[in-house]
């Protein structure tokens, strides 16, 4: 018998569905694809198209540039906000960012120069008991919401509606 042939191949072997093998032995060898498991994602697509909405409206009627951040704050989470926060670049100075931490239980409000103006500390301390409150339901997206608006209606609607009424 030479090397690499396969002794006692029978027809059988054409009926073996794909990835399996009859060994030489008799045994049926088998080779599944395995899909990793993907991670849960914290929202649903209800819920983010929720937030979205929430998000765009903000945005749309105050002309500032409203964003979430969800995850990781570090050691420092006030700086980590900032940070993220100066990645609107050019948007920094009309830009809220809301950070979240849920596995730190902390989160930050950021605003630029601009927003600043337009959003007194006091919304932000209104809007982050608001979100407080929901979140110790674990309602982290209608917590997220509310703040959203919360703060838009503080903003106010954007200078350029406003400038072009007068």
């Amino acid at each position: 018998m030479a090397t690499g042939e396969i002794a006692g191949q029978t027809a059988d072997t054409r009926e073996l569905g794909e990835g399996e093998a009859l060994m030489a032995t008799g045994r049926l060898s088998i080779a599944r694809r395995v899909e990793p498991e993907r991670p849960a994602l914290p929202f649903s697509p209800n819920q983010l198209s929720r937030l979205d909405e929430a998000l765009t409206l903000s945005s749309r009627s105050t002309g500032l540039e409203f964003g979430i951040y969800l995850g990781d704050l570090g050691e420092d989470t006030r700086k980590q906000a900032e940070e993220l926060h100066a990645n609107l670049g050019s948007s920094a100075s009309e830009g809220v960012l809301i950070a979240v931490s849920p596995g730190q239980k902390k989160f930050e409000i950021v605003t630029g120069e601009e927003a600043y103006r337009r959003i007194p500390d006091r919304s932000c301390q209104l809007a982050a008991m608001s979100m407080v409150a929901s979140f110790k339901e674990g309602e982290l997206i209608d917590g997220l919401i509310s703040a959203l608006r919360m703060l838009s209606d503080a903003a106010g609607n954007s200078y350029q509606e406003s400038r072009a009424h007068h």
